[in-house]
């Protein structure tokens, strides 16, 4: 049942924010966002990270005030390793745009007024430098090379003819080479297009900057501006073709659009294959069994994008590397190419994290092969995790995966509840590989260990029937949503009254912890999925529209972000797949459970007659999901590429079981 404390909060706190500024972007149709400058907005300023295969660029972007185009770039190298090779040690490079001028008219450097931004996988810019002669930038990254694009277009509105000078540049910078881990690196700006023009009426002009990286031992590279724009425009498109969400809600699809982007983009060429990294600035090149094994890689079946899958098992072959007979922990982070570790936190929990992972990948993955590859780490990872369980049949850890930033105890609710979770999901894949015997006993290890959390975390926390998050744990937790993801329900109202009361939720975020300001993105999109799962649907919807229309239309857009105070909400992957799990296993609740069969129960909000989610690419194959409510019950239609169109009339009781042909 749906809960009244719910839509009572949401209600005053939706009253604070329609008394508040209206959102600075607005969505253009099926592209992406835009914000439209006026005099009433500026100065403002914002970031984003967009990322290749060799290279991330973090771009700040804004308007003066007096509308002065402010723009910065800084990239990052993951292959350009530098000294020491830790997990920061990525090659960066910043870059000053106001510094030089790329661009003169009638033999005079300009100064560009910014009118819009617009977003759409691409950041495009458009700025007038001289009475009715427009620019055009289109700024993004190589999806296979280390360079960014500043590609531009010089537009004559006017009726006079002006002179247009694009100086040639080539200018290289070379970094030491005791600091460089293959010694020196070349930083080069090259202008491609340059040389002196007569712009007639309604005529334009192409040129483009490019910025790049190489070691000194690497050949010059010709770079193709409008070659580069096309491939990245095909990444894009190619995502955005997939996994297609249709709801009533715009801001919704837009936003689930971005997330899907953002966290595929994000995957890096290395040495040792292809790596998913967070990225913000700091973490490239390495994976962590929170960000990539929890958290993103269960998501890429469903998208079908080759790069994520490889990824995926990829990160999985190098955790196994770490298995040993001692049962040592597996460590956090495998960092530098895959060439070394951090484990600076200890044991996180990252044994449960990786079996929970690799169980729910190989499920929607539904490859026989690939699964019975992953299954000796799933394997290993519970043995560990059995060596760790207390006389409370509980699961210690060191820490958890706030690696100490908040005390976590030596039993913290995170690493059951996913060990809990990782059981079930290993339990369903062992049956599918015919292993009936030890999917039965973990599915009844489970089922111990949700009755020993129960037993061991369940408390009254701040006058709230929910979980204590550790021993001695007397304040609210965000992570206390986490047993919901995983289908644990037995203090389901209590939790819920507790995370969206006012100790816990804020207009910004939901705070780590009652009485603190920090918050983090990945616990409240964990809680969202939860509040799905536990049928408070309404609500839930509403919270989600709010937290999207947030990240993708307010202050800093358009993606689900990391942290605040802490590095600056920086856009790391992992919280877009998260954001994207929302909808996938919140509001469509499906849960993979054998290689060609799922369980689902749509949660369709009160005021939306129907919503679909097209061209799944999960279990080898291609299907939709569309959910109609006509009267009392859900019409539901799942249609696939090779197989039977399968109808259901649903009471929107129990999970419907769907077994593709």
């Amino acid at each position: 049942m749906e809960m009244k404390f719910l839509m009572l909060s949401f209600c005053c706190w939706m009253a604070l924010i329609c008394a508040g500024q209206p959102s600075r972007w607005n969505i253009i149709g099926k592209e992406g966002i835009e914000w439209k400058i006026n005099g009433s907005d500026t100065p403002h300023a914002d970031h984003i990270e967009m990322s290749g295969k060799q290279v991330s660029a973090i771009i700040t972007y804004g308007a003066g005030s007096q509308q002065q185009l402010v723009l910065k770039k800084h990239l990052v190298f993951p292959m350009l390793r530098t000294i020491p090779n830790n997990t920061h040690a990525s090659l960066q490079w910043n870059i000053n745009q106001q510094k030089d001028s790329f661009l003169y008219i009638n033999d005079k450097p300009v100064t560009e007024k910014v009118a819009s931004f617009k977003l759409t996988g691409i950041l495009s810019i458009t700025s007038t430098v001289a009475k009715d002669i427009k620019v055009i930038h289109a700024i993004f990254p190589s999806t296979e090379k280390a360079a960014l694009m500043d590609e531009c277009r010089v537009v004559n509105k006017g009726t006079e003819t002006v002179t247009i000078r694009i100086p040639y540049l080539n200018h290289v910078d070379t970094t030491s080479a005791e600091k460089g881990g293959y010694g020196s690196y070349l930083l080069t700006t090259t202008t491609y297009g340059a040389g002196t023009f007569e712009l007639k009426p309604g005529d334009n002009v192409n040129y483009a900057v490019v910025y790049s990286g190489r070691k000194l031992c690497d050949q010059p590279y010709f770079y193709s501006a409008s070659y580069e724009y096309q491939k990245r425009a095909e990444l894009v498109s190619s995502i955005a073709q997939n996994l297609v969400l249709e709801t009533p809600d715009p801001i919704i699809n837009k936003m689930f659009d971005f997330a899907k982007l953002r966290v595929t983009e994000s995957i890096y060429d290395t040495k040792n294959g292809l790596m998913h990294g967070p990225g913000g600035g700091s973490y490239y090149a390495a994976i962590w069994a929170n960000d990539q094994a929890e958290y993103a890689n269960p998501f890429f079946p469903f998208l079908g994008n080759a790069e994520g899958n490889e990824s995926a098992i990829n990160s999985f072959r190098l955790f196994a590397k770490y298995m040993n007979k001692d049962y040592k922990p597996i460590p956090s982070s495998i960092i530098a190419e895959g060439t070394d570790i951090w484990n600076g936190a200890g044991d996180r929990g990252d044994q449960a994290m990786i079996a929970y992972g690799a169980s729910r990948f190989a499920l929607a993955y539904a490859d026989r092969f690939v699964a019975k590859q992953l299954w000796p780490l799933i394997e290993w990872c519970f043995e560990y995790l059995r060596r760790r369980k207390t006389d409370e049949g509980v699961i210690q850890s060191d820490a958890d995966e706030l690696e100490g930033r908040f005390p976590a105890g030596k039993i913290n609710l995170s690493t059951n509840t996913l060990a809990y979770g990782a059981m079930t999901s290993a339990g369903d894949l062992a049956i599918a590989l015919k292993d009936s015997v030890t999917g039965a006993s973990l599915l009844r290890e489970a089922a111990e260990l949700r009755k020993n959390i129960e037993k061991y975390f369940g408390s009254t926390v701040q006058g709230y029937n929910t979980y204590r998050y550790y021993d001695g744990n007397d304040k609210l937790r965000s992570w206390i949503g986490l047993p919901l993801t995983m289908g644990i329900f037995e203090r389901k109202e209590g939790t819920l009254k507790a995370l969206y009361s006012p100790y816990l939720w804020t207009k910004s975020g939901m705070l780590t912890e009652a009485g603190s300001k920090t918050y983090w993105d990945r616990a409240l999109l964990y809680d969202l999925r939860g509040t799905f799962y536990a049928g408070a649907t309404d609500s839930a919807t509403k919270y989600l529209q709010e937290y999207s229309r947030k990240r993708l239309l307010g202050e800093h857009v358009p993606y689900a972000i990391e942290a605040w105070p802490e590095g600056n909400q920086r856009h790391l992957a992992a919280e877009s797949g998260l954001y994207c799990r929302v909808i996938t296993e919140g509001l469509f609740g499906i849960k993979i459970t054998s290689f060609n069969k799922f369980q689902f129960q749509p949660f369709l909000p009160k005021g939306w007659k129907k919503m679909s989610l097209r061209h799944i690419r999960a279990l080898q194959d291609n299907f939709d999901i569309y959910i109609e409510k006509i009267n009392k019950q859900y019409q539901i239609t799942i249609r696939q590429d090779k197989g039977p169109v399968q109808h259901f009339v649903w009471e929107g009781l129990k999970p419907i079981t769907v077994k593709l042909k």
